[in-house]
C-alpha cells in the first residue's frame, strides 16, 4: 500500500532499479544476492545493518549475506557488534575449541543481538573447510554494562607482567563491581548514584594504568610477547572508553549531556575493526555486523539535535570507498522498542511494537510507494543520478530507527538499502517484555 498520496520521485526511482530478492531462508541458493557484488566492489569492510535488534528477518538477511560474502566473495572474519574483549574466546569456538553445547555457556550473560546464528554457521564451515571464518569483537565490554570484561585480563595480565602495577587494576576493578549491569541502560543509572570521588577514582586509575602500559611497551614485551600486549593495552581503551559512556549515558538520561558525548563508544569500534584489520593477513575481507545507526556515513541526529558521530562516518573517513554500508529495514510489521527499567536483567524491556505507515520522506515510504518486496537498492547509481536529476535530488532523508525515525541524508549515509516488506520481533530473546511504555526507549538515547 503507498505511504502516500503525494508523487515520489524516489519511488519511481526504485521501481526501475531496485532488484527483488528470492530468500529469506538461511539455507536458500544464494543465487538472488549476486546484485551485492557490484554494491561491495573490492570493499574491505562491509557493514550490514538494521533498524532494530531483535527482528527475525534481519538475521536470517544477515546470516545469507553471511554466506554470500564468505562462499563467493572471500570475506574470511565476522566483525560485530560485540565485546572486543568478549570477542576472543567466541573466535576460538568458531575455529573448533570445545564442544558445540559451549557456545550457550558464552553469551549467557551477553544481550541476544543475534550473534548465535552465525556463529554456528561458521563453526560448522570451519569444521568443513580449510579457510575459517574469524569472528572478532569490537565493541566496549557488555555493550556499556559493565567493565569487568575488560578489566579482569587486563589484571591477569598485569600478574604476570607487572605485578606492581596489580593494586591499581584491583581498585579499578573494585568500584567497577559496584554498579556492574547487563548494558548501559542499567549501568549508567548505576554509575551516577556512585559517590563522585568513587567516579572519578574510577577514571583515574583507568587513565593512569594506560598511560603506563603505553610508557612500558617495550618492557611489558620482553617479559611476554608484542600480541598479549597489544590485546591487553586494546582492552584497557575499551575499559577507558566504556567509563567515559558511563558519564555520557547518566547525562544523556538526566537531560545534561554533553553534544554528541556518546560519540566515545563509536570510535572504538570504529578503532577496533581497523586494529583487526591490521593484524589480519593483507587482502583479508570484514563483514561487520551492527546497528543501521552505527554504521551510517553521516552523524546521528533527532529532531535536529547532533546525538552521536557513528562508527561507520569514522570507517569512511579512513577507509573512504574501501568500506561500505548496507542498512536493513522494512514497511511495515512490528520493531523491537527497548524500554528502560532498571530491575531487568539488561536493564531494559523489549516491546513488540506495530509499525505506522511510513513518513513522508523516508526511505521506508519510497519502498511502499514503489509497492516493492523484499529487495535491494544500489545507492551508488541514485546518488551518481541525483547529481543531474533535480527530482531524485536530495533523496530521501530519514530511516526509521525502531518506530521512530532518524533523520539523514539517506544517499550519503548508506551505499545500499535491504528492504524486508515486514519485520518480526523474534520470540525467544530471554527478555522481559515490557509493563510501562512510558519510560524513555533506549535507542533513540544512546545513538
Amino acid at each position: 500500500m503507498p505511504a502516500s498520496s503525494h508523487h515520489n520521485p524516489f519511488a519511481d526511482w526504485l521501481r526501475t532499479h531496485a532488484v527483488p530478492l528470492t530468500h529469506l531462508d538461511r539455507e536458500a541458493p544464494l543465487d538472488d544476492l549476486e546484485p551485492l557484488r557490484a554494491v561491495i566492489g573490492t570493499a574491505r569492510v562491509v557493514a550490514i545493518g538494521e533498524n532494530s535488534h531483535f527482528i527475525d528477518e534481519f538475521a536470517l538477511m544477515r546470516e545469507r549475506i553471511l554466506r554470500f560474502l564468505v562462499e563467493r566473495c572471500g570475506f574470511t572474519v565476522l566483525a560485530f557488534e560485540y565485546g572486543f574483549s568478549e570477542g576472543f574466546p567466541l573466535d576460538s569456538w568458531a575455529l573448533g575449541e570445545g564442544t558445540d553445547d559451549d557456545l550457550s555457556a558464552h553469551l549467557d550473560a551477553a544481550i541476544p543481538v543475534g550473534v548465535d546464528g552465525p556463529l554456528r554457521w561458521m563453526r560448522g564451515h570451519n569444521r568443513a573447510d580449510s579457510s575459517p571464518v574469524r569472528f572478532v569483537g569490537i565493541d566496549i565490554p557488555a555493550a556499556g554494562g559493565s567493565l569487568l570484561p575488560a578489566l579482569a585480563p587486563v589484571a591477569d595480565y598485569l600478574r604476570h607482567i607487572d605485578p606492581e602495577t596489580l593494586p591499581a587494576a584491583r581498585e579499578a576493578i573494585r568500584i567497577a563491581e559496584s554498579f556492574a549491569g547487563g548494558s548501559g541502560a542499567d549501568a549508567a543509572p548505576a554509575w551516577a548514584r556512585l559517590a563522585t570521588a568513587e567516579q572519578d577514582a574510577l577514571s583515574a586509575t583507568l587513565m593512569r594504568l594506560l598511560i603506563r602500559f603505553r610508557s612500558l611497551e617495550p618492557l611489558y614485551v620482553s617479559r611476554g610477547d608484542q600480541q598479549s600486549y597489544d590485546i591487553a593495552v586494546r582492552r584497557l581503551e575499551g575499559a577507558c572508553h566504556g567509563d567515559y559512556t558511563f558519564r555520557a549515558m547518566a547525562g544523556l538520561f538526566a537531560g545534561n549531556g554533553l553534544t554528541a558525548d556518546t560519540s566515545a563508544r563509536d570510535v572504538y569500534m570504529a578503532e577496533s575493526v581497523l586494529w583487526h584489520l591490521e593484524r589480519f593477513e593483507p587482502g583479508t575481507r570484514v563483514m561487520l555486523a551492527a546497528h543501521n545507526a552505527h554504521i551510517q556515513k553521516t552523524p546521528v541526529s533527532f529532531n535536529g539535535h547532533l546525538t552521536g558521530l557513528p562508527m561507520g562516518q569514522h570507517l569512511h573517513h579512513a577507509l573512504g570507498d574501501e568500506y561500505v554500508a548496507l542498512a536493513l529495514t522494512s514497511t511495515s510489521g512490528h520493531t523491537a522498542e527497548m524500554r528502560r527499567d532498571e530491575n531487568t536483567r539488561f536493564g531494559f524491556t523489549v516491546d513488540p511494537t506495530p509499525l505506522n505507515t511510513p513518513e513522508p520522506g523516508s526511505i521506508e515510504a519510497a519502498f511502499a510507494d514503489a509497492d516493492l518486496g523484499l529487495s535491494i537498492a544500489d545507492l551508488h547509481r541514485a546518488r551518481s543520478e541525483a547529481g543531474s536529476d533535480a527530482d531524485l535530488a536530495p533523496g530521501p532523508d530519514r530511516i526509521r530507527i525502531q518506530s521512530a525515525y532518524l533523520h539523514t541524508p539517506v544517499l550519503d549515509a548508506f551505499d545500499a538499502i535491504l528492504h524486508t516488506p515486514t519485520s518480526t520481533v523474534a520470540d525467544d530473546l530471554g527478555l522481559d517484555h515490557v509493563t510501562d511504555t512510558d519510560t524513555d526507549t533506549v535507542e533513540e538515547k544512546t545513538h
